[in-house]
């Protein structure tokens, strides 16, 4: 479990969480809603500022989940909170498709990063 003591939350004006600012020497690390630094050490004005123009659109966006097996299948990111994180497997809107769930843990694991140009497994290989 990650110990967030200290970190600062920081909010957009209309109050919606867009991340923390860690306290770093003279400086502060930005850190995204999945636990992931997104900044090295900065001054608190450009911690502020990356928070807001990355925003929490990206956690909208399809993610490439590793499995242990090696797979990687494509996931939305179904629950973000600094309790743990929950991805679905993207079932591209079937209605009738398996509902998968991964629990993730907080921070986000490396197993978990942006969609990219891979092949996507679907549905998820037997035994994922």
């Amino acid at each position: 479990m990650t110990d967030r003591s200290a970190w600062v939350e920081h909010r957009r004006p209309d109050g919606e969480r867009v991340g923390w600012m860690l306290p770093d020497g003279d400086g502060f690390i930005a850190i995204d809603l999945l636990g992931r630094h997104v900044t090295e050490p900065v001054d608190w004005l450009t911690a502020e500022e990356t928070l807001d123009e990355r925003g929490i659109g990206y956690l909208a966006e399809p993610y490439r989940l590793t499995l242990d097996s090696g797979h990687s299948i494509r996931v939305r990111l179904a629950e973000v909170s600094p309790t743990g994180i929950r991805a679905k497997l993207d079932d591209f809107g079937d209605v009738s498709a398996p509902q998968l769930y991964y629990d993730l843990g907080f921070p986000a694991p490396e197993s978990l990063a942006e969609w990219g140009a891979e092949p996507v497994t679907w549905p998820a290989p037997p035994g994922s």
